[in-house]
């Protein structure tokens, strides 16, 4: 009887090692993947972080009022204590700031004023380019100067003629400047060249509102300006019971308003207390 030998050798072959390699490789290529996804989330929240601060400033300077309106009277011209006009013929405004504002530079301020029939929109009288009628041609007020006596008393009597001979324009002074004085300014940021406020100071701001009729009439004097019967018009009317609407819009932030009627009579008096 033949038998045959029964051991034989048998090979396995054995992929579990391959399985771990290739999972391993998943795993890592995963890895890999979250990674780079997890630096551009934090780029991207990076930089919309930045965004959003910026246009949170941006957005706080648009909507906080910078400048405050702290008190409005009107001058009356005159030739004498017994002889004065009917209207209001100069609007002097006290201005400063709130706390923690920005600096305000008044040249790029603009001052809307209206009776109820007329408006005008002011500029400040040392701003060279709003009203510059041709490039290179400065807008300012005419004979402008660093002295803001001299400077309200060309915003009420003068005209400022600007431009090349052939192509220029003439403007009203009264119907196109306003002219500011300081009051205090402890840190020397103002000056009539360079009108910046900072937070403390007060400044006076000079609204010409010479009426026709005090043109007419002729007076001599308002406020304290010898004005040798030469005021010109600024078209508006502020005579009693007037309606009058003054907005003082800054170059960024929020504009101060101040609406008030004036009184049914102005009597005997010079100066007459407006607002508050």
């Amino acid at each position: 009887m033949h038998i045959e030998h029964a051991n034989k050798t048998r090979l396995k072959n054995n992929t579990k090692g391959q399985i771990g390699i290739g999972t391993l490789i998943i795993f890592i290529a995963m890895v890999l993947v979250a990674a780079v996804a997890a630096s551009v989330l934090i780029q991207t929240s990076g930089v919309l972080q930045q965004k959003a601060q910026s246009t949170g400033k941006e957005a706080t300077k648009e909507v906080s009022s910078n400048l405050m309106v702290q008190k409005i009277e009107g001058y009356r011209a005159k030739n004498s204590a017994s002889d004065m006009a009917e209207t209001l013929d100069l609007l002097k405004i006290t201005i400063g700031l709130n706390a923690a504002s920005e600096p305000v530079d008044l040249k790029e301020v603009v001052i809307s004023i209206t009776d109820g029939f007329r408006t005008n929109n002011l500029i400040y009288a040392g701003n060279t380019n709003s009203r510059a009628p041709t490039p290179g041609v400065a807008g300012n007020m005419s004979g402008f100067s660093d002295s803001p006596a001299i400077n309200l008393e060309k915003a009420l009597t003068e005209n400022s003629t600007l431009g090349n001979p052939g192509a220029n324009v003439t403007y009203v002074n009264s119907q196109t400047y306003f002219t500011v004085e300081k009051i205090r300014d402890e840190d020397d940021s103002f000056s009539q060249s360079q009108p910046v406020l900072t937070t403390g100071d007060f400044v006076v701001v000079y609204v010409p509102t010479v009426s026709q009729s005090s043109v007419d009439a002729g007076y001599t004097t308002l406020k304290t300006i010898n004005v040798s019967s030469t005021l010109k018009s600024s078209g508006l009317n502020l005579e009693p019971r007037a309606t009058v609407n003054i907005v003082v819009t800054p170059e960024t932030g929020a504009s101060s308003y101040a609406d008030f009627i004036l009184p049914t009579t102005f009597g005997s008096y010079e100066m007459v207390q407006l607002y508050p």
